[in-house]
């Protein structure tokens, strides 16, 4: 082997090598910067609570005006509506104001632990904001969102 061959094998080993450094560095750097679909996270971070009254009628019982008042009970909501109330109660901001819905649409236990129907309501819950982005546009401030809780919210 003369003296070019040997040269040749060592740029040669040495471009491969650092070739190969690169490539290994590019690799390192896209899965840290790059933005990917995959890796984001959707953090629902809801602090909520449930509230079944076994003696939902007795307060229609005690007041016999109830059926002439505006509110209605949680059990007459439909789910769009239950939909409504707890996404302008969550849009508050207000820990209190969200535990209160989610006790009076049936999401938790009076204790505020998650009901039997949480899990479900709330992955019904991402697809219907997804259907329903007018809606929660139109509560653009917590203000709003407060006001129309208040204007809705079954006593």
């Amino acid at each position: 082997m003369n003296r070019n061959q040997k040269i040749a094998l060592g740029c040669g080993g040495a471009g491969c090598l650092g070739l190969i450094v690169v490539v290994i560095a590019g690799v390192i750097i896209y899965l840290f910067s790059a933005p990917r679909a995959s890796r984001r996270t959707y953090n629902f971070n809801v602090s909520t609570n449930r509230n079944v009254n076994a003696n939902d009628n007795s307060e229609a019982n005690d007041n016999s005006n109830a059926a002439n008042t505006s509110t209605r009970s949680a059990g007459s909501l439909s789910d769009d509506d239950k939909h409504k109330l707890y996404q302008a109660a969550t849009m508050t901001g207000d820990q209190e104001l969200i535990r209160r819905v989610s006790v009076k649409v049936g999401l938790m236990d009076e204790d505020y632990t998650p009901g039997a129907d949480y899990q479900q309501f709330i992955a019904q819950h991402v697809s219907w904001a997804i259907r329903n982005r007018q809606f929660i546009q139109s509560l653009n401030t917590p203000e709003k969102a407060r006001a129309y809780v208040n204007d809705n919210f079954p006593e």
